[in-house]
């Protein structure tokens, strides 16, 4: 059972034990207010937190202790290339969670990423910031609607979902149930999108790296594409191997 429909049912009774209090005259009105507030601000946190698997089951790490998986998000985009070139000469296999809107835009690059070994995963089809405020039937058609995009590009239908912003629902729960899809969420955020000092983003990173990691970067960033020679060079000196989300989760990438 998940986590959210444990803290519904507690929340329902201490509710109703409250509700008896109150009109016993036993506590004051605040108590129940109280007990809501803690509710929502639940809610609210499982919902921003992938990695509590509060709404729905995520693959957020591995258990490998000396395996690292890449991951990159919102593209093909800007720097795509020039992040494929870096990966191909440090002989990095990746994954790229794919909006489909810019894989429609950008084929050449969704070719390129499967013909070079990446692993192509589904970001949504607009990335919009309404998403988390869709029913789960329009929520799975975005799903299926870049799924079919990238089969028609690349000729692969992915497996792998990375929630948008990684905000969980229940109805994205419903929805990746219905695409018979992997939730991917990760364990190490670069902010890759936030920081702007190289230096800082590639400390950031190395000081938060474990065995068994998954690495959310950006392929729309310059500056991730500045530092990833880098990263991999590093990380390879701390004693760990880079391997494909999929095979680090041991699932399969591809229906």
């Amino acid at each position: 059972m998940r986590p959210y429909k444990i803290t519904s049912i507690v929340f329902v009774v201490l509710l109703i034990l409250l509700d008896i209090a109150y009109l016993g005259g036993i506590i004051e009105w605040w108590w129940l207010a109280i007990l809501l507030i803690l509710y929502v601000h639940a809610l609210v946190l499982g919902a921003i937190y992938i990695q509590w698997d509060f709404f729905i089951r995520s693959y957020n790490r591995g258990k490998n202790s000396r395996f690292i998986a890449i991951t990159f998000d919102d593209g093909p985009a800007e720097y795509t290339g020039r992040i494929l070139d870096v990966l191909t000469q440090g002989n990095v296999e990746a994954a790229f969670f794919s909006i489909g809107k810019n894989a429609v835009q950008n084929p050449e690059l969704v070719k390129r990423w499967h013909r070079e070994g990446h692993l192509i995963g589904n970001h949504s089809y607009y990335h919009g910031f309404n998403f988390d405020w869709q029913s789960s039937k329009k929520m799975a058609a975005e799903m299926e609607q870049t799924n079919q995009a990238i089969m028609e590009i690349a000729g692969v239908r992915p497996k792998l979902f990375r929630p948008p912003y990684g905000v969980t629902n229940p109805n994205l729960a419903r929805a990746v149930e219905r695409t018979g899809m992997y939730s991917i969420g990760w364990n190490v955020r670069s902010f890759d999108t936030k920081i702007k000092d190289p230096k800082k983003l590639l400390s950031r990173i190395l000081n938060k790296l474990q065995g068994g990691d998954i690495v959310l970067l950006h392929d729309s960033m310059a500056i991730t594409a500045e530092i990833l020679t880098e990263f991999i060079v590093q990380a390879r000196q701390k004693g760990y191997t880079f391997v494909r989300v999929d095979k680090l989760l041991g699932i399969e990438a591809y229906a």
